[in-house]
């Protein structure tokens, strides 16, 4: 396949993915899933880790078990993990240098579904590491929101990111 036919079929997939994700968005979780389940079918757990970690990442927002919505954020990390590994050419032909900035959110949704499954160390270690990886967040609309989200879940939790011992979990004595 020629380079320009391999980038159509990836841009395919990507607007595939946006368009299960704008369904997410307007409330129509179950046709999201369904669909997300069906481009994941296609595109399997060896396919590219740049689709595998942003449909994973949606797909574990389409959950309606907390154990599957971990299952799904545990895949998108998985996925942006193989990101980092590939060998970085140049000129950059997809924006997987900029990785770094999927973290924060990988993390904060991981500390948000330990939360929901009463595993407050597991939430506080992905929390600790959300706020680590903050640095590679822009000062605009997606980095504050991030940010406040992350402090949100540490009020919440009873941490705060300059506080050595997390305080206790919510519901626990």
């Amino acid at each position: 396949m020629t380079e320009q036919q391999q980038e159509a079929s990836e841009d395919a997939v990507m607007t595939r993915i946006g368009q299960a994700i704008i369904l997410l968005h307007a409330g129509d979780r179950e046709e999201a899933r369904n669909r997300l389940g069906d481009i994941w079918r296609e595109i399997g757990e060896e396919g590219d880790a740049l689709h595998r970690c942003t449909l994973a990442h949606y797909m574990a927002d389409a959950q309606d078990d907390p154990a599957d919505e971990l299952a799904w954020d545990l895949r998108a990390l998985h996925a942006a993990d193989g990101l980092r590994q590939e060998p970085i050419t140049l000129p950059l032909p997809k924006p997987h240098s900029a990785v770094r900035v999927f973290y924060p959110s990988l993390h904060l949704n991981l500390a948000a579904d330990y939360v929901k499954l009463r595993r407050p160390e597991a939430a506080r270690i992905h929390l600790a590491r959300a706020r680590a990886a903050t640095g590679a967040l822009s000062d605009d609309g997606y980095g504050d929101g991030v940010r406040a989200a992350i402090s949100r879940l540490e009020l919440r939790l009873g941490s705060g990111p300059d506080e050595g011992r997390p305080g206790p979990f919510p519901g626990q004595p």
